[in-house]
C-alpha cells in the first residue's frame, strides 16, 4: 500500500503517523490488501470548491470515493470499526441527513 498525505489547511493538527496507522485498519476493514490512496486536508473553502466543481453542491463536505448510494452505510460501517480498533467515537459528519 502506499498512501500520501498532504495538509494543506492549518486549522487542525494532522499527526501522520497516528493518521497512517488508521488506514492500516481501514485497509483492514474493507478486506483489501493492496491499495494506493492519497489524503489531501483542506479548509472548508477548499472542500466547498471541490464539492462544487464535483458534486455541482456549494457547501463544504467530507469528500469520500464512494458513491453515493452506497456512501453513508459505508462510511458509518468503516467508522464503527475504526472506532473500535482504536477506542474512538467516531460518526459520520453527514448523520442524520439520510
Amino acid at each position: 500500500m502506499s498512501l500520501v498525505i498532504r495538509n494543506l489547511q492549518r486549522v487542525i493538527p494532522v499527526r501522520r503517523a497516528p493518521l497512517r496507522k488508521n488506514m492500516e485498519i481501514v485497509r483492514t476493514i474493507l478486506g483489501v490488501q493492496k491499495f494506493d490512496m492519497g489524503i489531501i486536508c483542506v479548509d472548508n473553502k477548499n472542500i466547498q470548491h471541490l464539492n462544487r466543481l464535483y458534486r455541482k453542491k456549494n457547501v463544504p463536505t467530507d469528500v469520500l470515493s464512494f458513491p453515493f448510494h452506497e456512501m453513508y452505510g459505508q462510511e458509518k460501517l468503516v467508522l464503527e470499526e475504526l472506532s473500535r480498533h482504536t477506542g474512538t467515537g467516531l460518526q459520520p459528519l453527514s448523520r442524520g441527513l439520510y
